[in-house]
């Protein structure tokens, strides 16, 4: 594929977990990756191993929650890669608390990379996917979308961006843009360690009380998210839009 053909994508979060799972697939899949995150230096593994594999890829260090941080990282996507079609919205943070002892910055913390995080990205790269006549947009929900404890803002976010997907389905249709949502279960990564740590569980006892409550008898991994996003903004998924799959290992109310 010739780098005027080839599909450029933006995932958000990519320097580690699931992220980097989704960064890594999308270019075995043959497109361009930019693999943003807050710091760049620690993008730049991720980008070596696309690299070392043949693909095209480069680190970015933006702040998802900063509007000219997204601005000009989106611009250098499209000076180096070429024009963006293809976004994950997957950088996310978490805060936990209960209620009560939640903070205004916690609160607000989670809500700017999440939700205002998910706005800033998206409204920068939509103008190259309607000139393109062709976008896939990808955002990370959540199983906690339905209520966790603990988790009142992170929850919050999480549902915000199942409203903030299907109102993008609606507006971007028409111009051959699709919008879904991925709403993970329970992931290992790095985050779900800290969670572990929080509760003051070890991992592999979290894990394993989790795994119990799972249908499919298993946790899931980078790799099961990864596979979603690759069908989602493939060529062939252009009637798929305004969805919220979850890929928890069973089914979710």
């Amino acid at each position: 594929m010739s780098n005027e053909t080839q599909r450029v994508a933006i995932v958000t979060g990519a320097a580690r977990g699931i992220g980097a799972g989704v960064a890594r697939r999308l270019a075995a899949d043959g497109m361009a990756v930019a693999v943003l995150d807050l710091d760049e230096s620690a993008c730049k593994p991720v980008v070596a191993d696309i690299e070392a594999a043949g693909g095209r890829a480069v680190a970015i260090g933006a702040d998802v929650s900063d509007e000219q941080s997204v601005t000009a990282a989106v611009e250098r996507v499209a000076a180096e890669l070429g024009a963006p079609t293809v976004l994950v919205n997957n950088a996310g943070i978490i805060r936990d608390n209960m209620l009560y002892k939640m903070t205004v910055d916690d609160w607000d913390a989670v809500m700017g990379v999440h939700l205002r995080g998910a706005f800033l990205c998206t409204k920068a790269v939509q103008k190259y996917m309607v000139e393109q006549n062709f976008g896939r947009i990808v955002n990370l929900s959540s199983t906690s979308a339905l209520g966790n404890r603990g988790q009142a803002n992170y929850a919050a976010a999480k549902a915000g961006i199942q409203g903030f997907t299907k109102t993008l389905a609606f507006e971007l249709g028409k111009f051959g843009v699709t919008a879904n949502a991925i709403a993970p279960g329970f992931i290992e990564t790095e985050m779900t360690h800290a969670t572990a740590e929080r509760l003051g569980m070890s991992f592999e006892d979290f894990r394993q009380a989790l795994i119990a409550t799972i249908p499919v008898a298993r946790s899931g991994k980078p790799e099961d998210i990864a596979h979603t996003v690759s069908f989602l903004v493939s060529e062939g998924a252009g009637f798929v839009s305004g969805q919220v799959i979850y890929v928890a290992g069973g089914p979710k109310n």
